[in-house]
């Protein structure tokens, strides 16, 4: 089958190489030149474990190509996946500018080729609010184009999982008004199901609400581990235990109930902040999700108040060494990541700061320029700090020689925003350590 991908971020580009993985011809369009130029010269340009090998594979094998001829990308494929942003606006609402500009440009090629285009499918690829699949069927109409459907397809892609969750989807979920969209999205889909054809047919506006469904419950989940973290510290009580007990009821499962420093990242703080602003729009707030929106924010405040605490809220002038800037592990995506607001309130506070993470540098630099330390490894980010801080839980922060991190610290003082160590095993090598949801550990 022949497929574009319109828009090569995070979602567009593993979705355009899983598809030609399958023997499709994908062409990916995009009108970024620098990102663009990359991506021909047979660039990954983004971070994602298992991108890489797919992704040469099928260039090799020429069918995945990239263009910034969006004419082209439209008039050779049955197929065209819209993957485009949709910023947060600053009411909360999501920004549909993107789409409804390709829409309207797609528009203008279909009347332009006339009865010569063939029969197309829109499909709706980026998270957006319920009713812009018929934003989009309307702009492309306008220019009167009669033979195209539109389609909403929402991702549930895992950062850091992504090529695994395409290839191997717990479910795909598609909205559509016509019985030959959906027989076609059927039929792009098949390979992807050897056994049991996963496939939820409903109608456009519940895809579009699913989505946004599904994020905000798992937000909504870890956010409620963390008030639950809590308060276990207000009554001494450890969350870790409780984590364990709540995840065996096959009612609840043990999947999101993690503590921490709060969520980021490109879909749960939008998505949120876009159901709820719907929500009020027509007339049937969410209410728990504005405390869902509160609280997150607030969380990603916590070890800073730990901090300040325990140094009697004297930090002008300490050192302090940071692991994992990204908001997740597996992943170079510092949208909305905790850290930032960690480091900047140790800036504010008058501290400074040495960081290390194994795929976020760069990233991070955008967000937080020049005003710290970027290191090349985790022991150099510790040295001569006044405590070590843990904002990401990448694995090879798990068991680092402790011997080396107590060396190279003024003091041996952990922060755990992940809580990646056992506590017991913090006391046995006299390190004083706060984690989250649990009690301290005084050297």
């Amino acid at each position: 089958m022949k497929i574009a991908i319109i828009g090569t971020g995070y979602v567009g580009l593993v979705t355009g190489t899983c598809f030609a993985e399958t023997g499709n011809h994908v062409i990916c369009v995009d009108n970024n030149p620098e990102k663009l130029a990359k991506l021909q010269n047979k660039e990954v340009t983004i971070y994602e474990p298992g991108l890489e090998v797919i992704f040469q594979r099928n260039i090799q094998q020429k069918r995945l190509e990239f263009t910034g001829d969006l004419k082209f990308g439209v008039l050779s494929s049955e197929f065209v996946f819209l993957c485009l942003p949709t910023p947060q606006g600053e009411n909360g609402s999501a920004d549909l500018k993107y789409i409804l500009g390709v829409a309207d440009d797609i528009g203008k090629i279909l009347a332009e080729a006339g009865g010569d285009a063939g029969q197309k499918i829109i499909i709706n690829k980026s998270t957006v609010p319920v009713g812009t699949s018929k934003k989009v069927f309307e702009t492309i109409k306008k220019h009167g184009i009669k033979n195209f459907d539109v389609v909403s397809n929402p991702e549930f892609l895992r950062e850091g999982f992504a090529v695994e969750d395409f290839m191997k989807p717990d479910r795909i979920v598609v909205g559509t008004k016509t019985k030959y969209a959906m027989e076609r999205m059927k039929a792009l889909y098949d390979p992807f199901f050897r056994i049991d054809k996963r496939i939820i047919e409903m109608d456009i506006a519940s895809a579009e609400v699913t989505k946004y469904a599904a994020n905000s419950y798992l937000a909504m989940r870890i956010t409620y581990m963390n008030e639950l973290a809590n308060f276990c510290e207000k009554v001494g009580a450890d969350v870790d235990l409780i984590r364990k007990g709540m995840g065996t009821d096959t009612r609840i499962g043990k999947k999101f109930l993690f503590p921490g420093i709060g969520y980021g990242g490109s879909c749960f703080p939008k998505d949120v902040n876009s159901f709820i602003n719907t929500s009020v729009e027509v007339g049937s707030e969410i209410k728990i999700l504005s405390i869902v929106d509160k609280v997150n924010k607030a969380q990603k405040k916590i070890l800073v108040d730990k901090i300040l605490k325990h140094f009697s809220d004297a930090i002008a002038g300490k050192h302090f060494g940071v692991w994992g800037l990204a908001f997740k592990p597996n992943t170079d995506d510092m949208r909305d990541a905790p850290s930032i607001d960690i480091i900047r309130s140790l800036l504010d506070h008058g501290a400074t700061v040495s960081a290390y993470d194994p795929a976020a540098n760069d990233n991070a630099k955008y967000y937080l320029g020049d005003s710290i330390k970027y290191c090349s490894n985790l022991f150099e980010a510790t040295d001569n700090s006044d405590a070590l801080i843990i904002c990401t839980e990448w694995s090879e922060f798990r068991n680092p020689d402790f011997d080396i991190v107590k060396s190279k610290l003024k003091q041996p003082v952990i922060f755990d925003g992940r809580n990646i160590f056992d506590p017991e095993k913090m006391k046995e090598l006299r390190f004083t350590y706060f984690g989250i949801g649990r009690k301290p550990v005084n050297n």
